[in-house]
């Protein structure tokens, strides 16, 4: 059976492929190239010239919805503009990245279309001309690996698992604009704001090269007998608007709030990492007051290089599970890591 291998993304507000699409722009290519298929890619936004020029002449054929109808992200329109791509491709396997507008209404659209769907896949593999998907489950714990042969397939490929692809900066090729149909009913729902919070607000961020992770050890009694809470909040505040890295919380600190113990105003369940939080997947990571044990670990399992900062030289990061322990008070380490960010941009 021969295969037709879609790329489809959603572009982002300024009408260009954001880091996940060109993740998932990579491995659709490769897997197209290993299993001798055609490869088509899709475009769907308000404006989708700018991502057509990113693409270049990768894409056999590239295709594009572009209008009004889809600057924002709406369940009917994507599913609309989504299905027609797919229809038009005439593909049999469609690889996507994984982010919420996405996963939002692909699914549907696999229904749609009597095809199946496979979302937080980590990677795509070619074998024996078979293509197949590996995922994480039972919270990062075990890694199973499928492949289906029922058609369509799409394919969910999760944010930060292979390398972005680079695409050459020659002239695009043409750009095919689908004309589609909206109906009066898809526009129902509209969007009216976004809520966010100030930039320096923000703790969550995923494409950080850098993730600090936060235990419960910030708020407990210090060597002077007293807990120290507004310190510490006061110097991780000061390293991340400085550094402009990630936030992670152990469950022990982001669950204190709810016992009526001095807490960070800005942690909470969102930056939740490990066997019941998240599995980010920064460039480097730095835990402080952790201990380092196994729900940290399965949470930490595809940073590339750890690190940690705890006074106890037999904690659990000691154990072989961090490339570098600084054995040495948290406290002391930021307060000088903070200062020496200040002297280095001081003009």
């Amino acid at each position: 059976m021969s295969e037709t291998v879609l790329f489809l993304a959603f572009t982002e507000a300024d009408g260009t492929l954001g880091r996940p699409a060109l993740e998932a722009y990579g491995a659709a290519c490769r897997v197209g190239d290993e299993l001798g298929a055609s490869c088509v890619a899709a475009l769907i936004g308000g404006d989708v010239s700018p991502a057509a020029a990113q693409l270049g002449r990768g894409p056999a054929r590239l295709v594009g919805v572009a209008g009004q109808a889809w600057t924002t992200s709406r369940y009917a329109t994507d599913a609309i503009a989504a299905d027609a791509v797919v229809r038009e491709a005439g593909a049999t396997i469609v690889v996507a990245a994984g982010t919420s507008r996405a996963a939002r209404c692909l699914p549907g659209v696999a229904q749609r279309v009597g095809g199946r769907i496979d979302t937080h896949v980590t990677s795509l593999a070619v074998t024996q001309r078979r293509l197949e998907v590996t995922r994480w489950s039972y919270r990062q714990r075990i890694e199973t690996t499928a492949s289906r042969s029922a058609r369509l397939w799409m394919i969910l490929l999760e944010p930060g698992c292979v390398d972005a692809a680079e695409p050459s900066a020659s002239e695009p090729a043409r750009l095919e604009r689908l004309a589609v149909d909206v109906p009066s009913t898809a526009l129902r729902t509209r969007v009216v704001g976004v809520q966010s919070p100030p930039v320096d607000q923000q703790t969550v961020r995923p494409d950080a090269d850098l993730l600090f992770v936060a235990g419960a050890g910030w708020t407990k009694k210090q060597p002077d007998g007293q807990v120290h809470a507004g310190e510490a909040e006061a110097l991780i505040a000061g390293f991340l608007a400085r550094s402009q890295a990630s936030l992670g919380g152990s469950k022990s600190l982001v669950d204190m709030g709810g016992d009526g113990q001095p807490v960070l105003s800005f942690m909470s369940h969102l930056n939740q990492v490990g066997q019941t939080g998240s599995t980010p997947r920064h460039r480097k990571g730095l835990a402080t007051c952790c201990h380092g044990e196994e729900p940290h670990v399965v949470g930490w399992r595809f940073v590339s290089e750890r690190r940690a900062i705890n006074l106890n030289p037999s904690c659990g990061w000691a154990q072989g599970k961090a490339d570098v322990v600084y054995v040495a008070d948290a406290f002391e380490v930021m307060a000088r890591v903070n200062a020496r960010l200040d002297a280095a941009t001081s003009p």
